[in-house]
C-alpha cells in the first residue's frame, strides 16, 4: 500500500464518551490480540446517525459533509497499553485487498494436510510489512512494522510532508513515526474466518 502524498493526518485516537459521533461501519481487518494489534479499516459514518447529527452540528457543517465519503483507509493499532493510528491517502479497496490475500493464501498453506507451519512475510508497500510465526500448531504470531506516509525519518530531520516539516495538521509534532507491534498468538481458523469475512466486505 503506497499511499499518494498529503498533509500529515494527527493520531487516530478515539473520541471521548460525550463528543463521539456513533458507532462506525465499514470494512475492517483486525490482526492480534485484544491489548497488541494492527488493523485495516476503512470507517463509514451514518449522516443520520443521532450522534453524527449532533456533532455535525456542532462543527456548523451538514452530517453528511460531516460523514464524509467513507472512502479513505486507515491503519490502527494497539501496543503497550496505548492506542493511535494514521491515514492512508489515496489508497483504494484493492490493495488492503491484496494485501488480505496474500496474508490468506499464506495462512491456508500453513494449514494444508501434510503441511508444517513455518515463518512467512506479507509485503504490503511502504506502510506495512508482516512478519508471521508459528505459535504452537494451530497459532501465528504476528510482527508488523508500520511506517506512516508522513513519518519524519529516522534521523529525526523534517519530513517535508505537512507545515512545519515534522509539524503535523494541528500544530503538534508527528508522533507518529515508524515502530513496530508485536502481537501474541492468534488462532489461525479465526483469523481466516477474519479474512474471509474482510473480503466479502469489500466485494458486497
Amino acid at each position: 500500500m503506497s499511499p499518494a502524498p498529503a498533509e500529515a493526518p494527527e493520531p487516530a485516537e478515539g473520541p471521548g464518551p460525550a463528543e463521539g459521533p456513533g458507532p462506525a461501519g465499514g470494512p475492517a481487518l483486525f490482526i492480534g490480540t485484544d491489548t497488541a494489534y494492527v488493523a485495516l479499516v476503512r470507517p463509514e459514518l451514518d449522516p443520520d446517525d443521532p450522534g453524527v447529527r449532533l456533532a455535525a452540528e456542532r462543527a456548523g457543517v451538514d452530517p453528511a459533509e460531516f460523514a464524509g465519503a467513507g472512502d479513505v483507509w486507515a491503519v490502527m493499532v494497539e501496543t503497550g497499553g496505548e492506542g493511535g493510528g494514521f491515514e492512508l491517502p489515496g489508497v483504494r479497496d484493492a490493495e488492503p485487498a491484496r494485501f488480505a490475500e496474500l496474508l490468506r493464501a499464506e495462512l491456508a498453506a500453513a494449514g494444508a494436510p501434510g503441511a508444517a507451519p513455518a515463518p512467512f512475510t506479507v509485503d504490503g508497500g511502504a506502510v506495512l510489512r508482516l512478519d508471521a510465526r508459528p505459535a504452537g500448531d494451530a497459532a501465528y504470531a504476528f510482527t508488523a512494522h508500520l511506517t506512516p506516509p508522513d513519518a519524519p525519518p529516522a534521523d529525526g530531520a523534517p519530513s517535508g510532508h505537512g507545515p512545519g516539516g515534522a509539524q503535523g495538521t494541528g500544530g503538534e509534532p508527528d508522533e507518529y513515526g515508524p515502530r513496530t507491534v508485536e502481537t501474541g498468538p492468534v488462532p489461525t481458523a479465526e483469523l481466516l474466518a477474519d479474512l474471509d469475512a474482510f473480503l466479502g466486505s469489500l466485494a458486497s
